[in-house]
């Protein structure tokens, strides 16, 4: 979106006299200053790409639109999973990631980080685009003394000279030879990094825009590529040779470009050894793992970034709300693949009740994705889903609030078939003196009337579907007759689902001649 002097939220007033010359002079210098440093601004929320796509820049604004007030929640997943880890996640966590990570995958068929993944995962991340996600891709890169697939972690007894896993050292001349056009291993890394972009660009045909993360935990010296700073050849110079063979060779222009680092836990690890410069990065990230949150590389990172964006490339356990109360710029964070229930339930559902961590059904989220949407030419979000309540039903007594009635004549498991907007019910409640009491009912979503018996006085029951058939509102009258008299019992049920469809919410109201109570049934599906 073009940047428009008309959308900087300061005004200048006409003054009532005319200033001193010096005045003057103060004044128009001032003025130039604020309309250069707008355009600095303007100019640094632009993708380092020349001529990003429409949807990169876009993807950036968003990235900047958020930080200080909003922190996006993400899911990586196994390359062979296409989405399986977000999925999990979504149905534990009882809400949708907003951020759909992947990598390219470097092992051998079969094996969960197969790069033979790749053409499902590109399917897979043009999907998730569609759906309202934001992608963000990584690669475990294949050292150019090795050809694909190749090990994690170096097997037993293996070459130190012809290293075939991701996880090792490169003797100092097999690196030089990497960073050094013309030599066999300077040919093999651009025969590598050519297989991705081939990928990056199908991608890029799609308007799929993508948050890419290369040579991530560069400051460190598991992987092949990380842990070089001293001399010529380094860490760093590799992150831009990539940069520029992906940019400047292949043209690839939807990328936003992410520069990762692990924490500085030991020295020659520092953050400032592998910065390549604003030039070269759109987004500064860090991983944590072990909940790691030191404020300290926060800072730190907030300080080399000069206003470019934060994000927590990868985490174990993301961090908690009151860490994001003082680390406030975390713009997203993504949980690694088979972790994201190591993540206690309570802190999920504080980011659920609090508006900072923004997951895909929440509405500030659909709101911010719009003008992105807008430009891929997407229609909005669609955060409404059709309830279905089918299944069996068990009462949550912990979650449940009662008033003015302990359990007594509340069911404590449902069996409900729905087809279209009718539910057919069978319910079980708990008699002290006798066997349980099974209940079956037919209820019509229509409004129509449903007549029947309660404590053998007449009931009349009335159903109804949400605009969006998301919420079933029941409404029911009882008329006793006491000693000639009729009296009204009137009641209302407001049935939903959360977490995923997980979850059964009731909320009933009850108006007799006891007075008015309000309770909250639970139930948990089974």
């Amino acid at each position: 979106m073009p940047f428009e002097f008309s959308k900087i939220p300061c005004t200048f007033s006409q003054p009532e006299h005319t200033p001193p010359m010096h005045m003057k002079t103060t004044f128009f210098l001032t003025l130039i200053l604020f309309f250069f440093s707008c355009l600095v601004f303007a100019r640094q929320q632009e993708p380092v790409t020349p001529n990003a796509s429409p949807e990169a820049k876009a993807l950036l604004e968003l990235i900047y639109s958020i930080s200080g007030n909003h922190t996006l929640s993400g899911q990586h997943n196994f390359p062979i999973s296409r989405d399986r880890n977000s999925q999990f996640a979504a149905e534990y966590i009882g809400k949708t990631p907003v951020v759909w990570s992947q990598d390219f995958g470097f092992a051998q068929e079969g094996d969960k980080d197969s790069y033979l993944s790749r053409p499902a995962i590109v399917e897979e991340a043009i999907r998730q685009h569609k759906l309202g996600s934001i992608i963000t891709l990584c690669w475990h890169a294949v050292p150019p003394t090795a050809v694909e697939p190749i090990t994690f972690q170096p097997l037993p007894g293996a070459d130190s000279m012809a290293l075939t896993s991701v996880q090792g050292k490169l003797p100092e001349k097999q690196f030089q030879d990497i960073l050094t056009p013309g030599t066999k291993l300077y040919k093999q890394w651009i025969a590598q990094v050519d297989e991705i972009a081939r990928f990056l660009k199908q991608l890029q045909e799609a308007h799929v825009p993508v948050l890419w993360r290369p040579y991530h935990e560069m400051n460190g010296d598991w992987f092949w590529w990380g842990g070089r700073y001293q001399g010529q050849y380094t860490t760093e110079r590799l992150y831009r040779q990539i940069f520029d063979r992906m940019v400047k060779h292949h043209k690839l222009n939807n990328l936003i470009w992410m520069w990762s680092v692990d924490r500085p836990s030991q020295p020659g690890r520092e953050f400032k050894n592998y910065y390549p410069g604003n030039k070269h990065l759109d987004i500064v990230s860090l991983d944590v793992y072990g909940s790691d949150f030191n404020p300290t590389y926060y800072t730190d990172l907030k300080a080399l970034a000069q206003g470019k964006p934060l994000a927590l490339g990868e985490v174990g356990v993301p961090p908690t709300l009151e860490v994001l109360e003082t680390q406030h710029d975390w713009t997203f964070y993504v949980i690694w693949s088979g972790m994201a229930s190591l993540t206690p339930r309570a802190q999920y559902d504080s980011y659920i009740k609090n508006p900072r961590v923004l997951f895909k059904e929440d509405s500030t989220y659909a709101s911010l994705i719009t003008p992105l949407r807008e430009v891929a030419g997407l229609p909005p979000v669609n955060l409404k889903q059709e309830a279905d309540f089918s299944g069996t039903w068990v009462f949550n007594p912990y979650e449940s609030k009662m008033q003015n009635a302990g359990l007594s004549g509340v069911f404590y498991k449902m069996n409900i078939i729905q087809v279209d907007d009718k539910l057919a019910m069978e319910s079980f409640m708990q008699v002290e003196w006798t066997e349980d009491e099974i209940r079956k009912q037919l209820i019509m979503g229509d409004g129509s009337d449903m007549k029947s018996t309660m404590f053998n006085a007449p009931r009349v029951q009335n159903a109804n579907w949400s605009s969006d058939k998301d919420i079933l509102t029941i409404q029911s009258k009882v008329t006793f007759n006491a000693g000639g008299n009729a009296r009204e019992v009137t009641g209302e049920e407001v049935w939903k689902l959360e977490r995923k469809g997980n979850r059964l919410f009731i909320e009933q109201t009850v108006n007799s001649f006891r007075g008015l109570s309000k309770s909250t049934l639970v139930y948990d599906k089974e």
